[in-house]
């Protein structure tokens, strides 16, 4: 595979897909140049969050060299070398924490160094997937490529809801020099239902108040069901109070109640409160070892209208049996992280049976033959012939037989 600087540039227009055209130029060593981002709107150019996922980008690569032009609107990429290390990133309140994440579960296993990363800000929003869906659904997908052991890890140290985030996690992941082919065809049937109801700076009750709701719906199919409640509270339940030291220029933790900072001296201390909020996700397990998942977090503080918990723990656990019917071994947050491994494995057969594609995994599918140069064999599969759910795809592909060149040897 030719290096950075004898690789052809890739050349493409719009702000689209972003993160995935860097991680495949990262793990592929070809440059890369987007042109025309948000050229026509009245704010043009990258947003705070995309600048912040290129600064995480630079951060775990060493060597990377990257320019962007005076309005934002041009960015050229030519990568360096994975690094990894131990690292702490702070990201934009604009996006949750599962924006980057995902980005980085690609990226994790080819590092020079194990990762060890600790990611700031919004853990569950409305939009992407939260820490709480990639702990339960994307690890032990990767362990399946035999990417495991004790280092391989995501904990939720706080919580932090939208707007202003606050919530602290930590990824930890080790390094493999080669991974290995799957045939994981067979999803198998759901033996027991799993979830977590999460609340934050809010009663307790509402916890209770979903899971109650979502068992309703659920219990109907299945007996197994075990829903935990994760109440956060004070400092775990996001950004903890500051003192701003004035006249030495630096921050300090104030792990103290707001009302007893306020009390000391207003000009003094900055009480940073967090967002309350609360949401619910819901993981099926099949005999097979498929995970499928669904999850609803609760409006934003001050947008739209107030959500009850009744009703977003059944409309969460109805989403988690849609998921189901659409099926496949791989559910649709992860399908672009299995057909990635699946890629970058040994130069043998390996196959998935997946749900119907999601947008987002077809254009993956082209930017997979863009910078791989890799086809899919796409076998359609009609409910019929696996006899329960929707249309399922069985997708086939050789390796490229990726090897981690710059893990350390020992």
């Amino acid at each position: 595979m030719a290096g950075g600087g004898g690789a052809q540039c890739l050349s493409y227009a719009g702000c689209n897909f972003l993160r995935q055209r860097l991680v495949l130029s990262t793990l592929s060593g070809r440059p890369l140049k987007i042109r025309k981002i948000r050229a026509k709107e009245e704010d043009p150019g990258l947003r705070d969050f995309e600048a912040c996922f290129i600064r995480l980008i630079d951060k775990v690569t060493n060597g990377s060299r990257i320019e962007i032009n005076q309005t934002g609107t041009t960015l050229y990429y030519q990568p360096g070398l994975l690094y990894g290390g131990s690292l702490e990133h702070d990201c934009s309140p604009s996006r949750s924490i599962g924006y980057y994440l995902e980005s980085l579960l690609c990226l994790a296993p080819f590092m020079k160094h194990p990762l060890k990363i600790v990611l700031r800000g919004v853990t569950n929003d409305q939009v992407d997937p939260s820490v709480d869906v990639l702990k339960a659904t994307a690890l032990p997908l990767l362990k399946k490529f035999g990417i495991d052991g004790e280092s391989l890890e995501i904990k939720i140290n706080r919580r932090g809801m939208p707007p202003k985030g606050g919530g602290e996690i930590l990824f930890a992941c080790p390094v493999r020099k080669v991974l290995q082919p799957i045939q994981f065809t067979d999803p198998g049937k759901i033996k027991r239902i799993r979830g977590t109801a999460y609340s934050v700076r809010v009663s307790p009750q509402m916890a209770n108040r979903m899971v109650e709701s979502a068992r309703s719906v659920l219990n109907k199919f299945l007996p197994d069901i075990y829903i935990y409640t994760d109440h956060m509270k004070g400092i775990s339940s996001g950004n903890p109070c500051r003192r701003i030291c004035n006249s030495m220029g630096r921050k300090d933790e104030f792990p103290f109640p707001h009302w007893w900072c306020m009390s000391i001296s207003t000009a003094a201390v900055l009480p940073y409160s967090a967002s309350p909020g609360f949401g619910i996700c819901l993981i099926a397990e099949t005999i097979n070892g498929t995970i499928l998942s669904a999850e609803l977090a609760s409006n934003p503080q001050g947008q739209g209208a107030a959500v009850l918990p009744e009703e977003l723990g059944q409309n969460c656990a109805k989403l988690l049996l849609e998921e189901i019917y659409r099926g496949g071994c791989v559910d649709s947050t992860n399908q672009s992280l299995a057909l990635l491994l699946m890629t970058l494995g040994q130069q043998d057969v390996s196959k998935v049976l997946l749900g119907p594609l999601s947008p987002y995994t077809i254009e993956f599918l082209r930017h997979l033959r863009s910078f791989f140069q890799i086809m899919f064999k796409i076998e359609m599969k009609s409910p019929e012939e696996e006899r329960k759910g929707g249309e399922k795809v069985l997708m086939t592909c050789v390796g490229i037989g990726f090897s981690n060149l710059s893990k350390t040897i020992r």
